[in-house]
């Protein structure tokens, strides 16, 4: 096997940073439900994110390569990048040097993702591969090397995550509510049935480690009108209640005010014949 070639050899003064590097291999999205599907993944794990990185120290890759190599001539450069569709890196700013990652470079990074998310269209092949080198499977767990890797077959659905321990992928089998306890992130990872952009499909989702559904934002704003909607309803309700009572008083005391009037007319009627009201009071 040949040595890699250095980067003076290769045209490069030093290693080529995310600004050096293509940003896109050219292919195109391989079915129309990775796009929100990443996009489910990314809102519902961001307030999530906030609490458990409240500096912001962290960042997300939708689609986006991950450098692990230096490609060899002829190959062009992004060959030398795997583009996972989701990944979370925590532990880096989210920008570098104020401009947002056109890909993550790990020889710039240092800093492994602590999981990669792959859609599958097809048959789960090309992300099974341990081919050296080449293989995706290979690539994730002897080069990049994230904590989680997780295999999301949209068609089946199904979905496996491995864990690397002791530099290899071990698959880790679900927990008694069907999901993946994704542990150093405070989440699990499992499908969800439900409607989305009109399709009601399985799709991809975050829970919390007490299983509770993480939300997205339009979920959450449901939520939140649908309390604010009760509460204005209770509102009401007890707005009814204090004027129903307060009509009740009023009444009341119009049955007080006639009944006294009705007294002082008796009264005044004994006066008329010459009789004390008082007296008869008395007997």
């Amino acid at each position: 096997m040949t040595s890699a070639l250095t980067p003076t050899e290769l045209g490069y003064t030093s290693l080529p940073d995310h600004t050096q590097l293509p940003d896109s291999d050219g292919t195109f999205v391989k079915n129309h439900q990775e796009h929100p599907q990443s996009i489910i993944l990314t809102d519902s794990i961001l307030p999530h994110l906030q609490q458990q990185y409240p500096d912001g120290q962290y960042c997300i890759g939708q689609d986006s390569g991950i450098y692990w190599r230096i490609a060899q001539p002829p190959e062009p450069p992004e060959r030398g990048a795997e583009s996972p569709d989701w990944f979370l890196v925590p532990n880096v700013p989210p920008t570098l040097n104020g401009q947002l990652r056109r890909s993550y470079v790990l020889w710039q990074e240092h800093i492994a993702p602590l999981i990669v998310i792959e859609f599958v269209s097809g048959n789960g092949s090309e992300e099974r591969d341990r081919t050296p080198f080449t293989g995706k499977f290979w690539v994730y767990e002897q080069a990049i090397r994230p904590a989680f890797y997780a295999i999301y077959e949209v068609r089946r659905p199904s979905v496996e995550v491995y864990h690397l321990i002791e530099n290899r992928f071990e698959l880790i089998s679900a927990n008694s509510r069907g999901h993946y306890p994704i542990a150093p992130l405070g989440v699990e990872l499992g499908l969800w049935q439900g409607e989305y952009l009109e399709a009601d499909l399985p799709w991809l989702r975050w829970w919390d480690l007490e299983g509770n559904l993480l939300l997205m934002g339009k979920e959450r704003a449901e939520i939140e009108s649908q309390r604010a909607e009760t509460e204005r309803q209770r509102a009401e309700a007890e707005s009814q209640r204090a004027e129903a009572e307060r009509q009740r008083a009023e009444i009341e005391s119009q049955r007080a005010e006639a009944e006294s009037q009705r007294a002082e007319r008796l009264a005044q009627q004994l006066r008329a014949l010459g009789v004390d009201p008082d007296a008869i009071d008395e007997i």
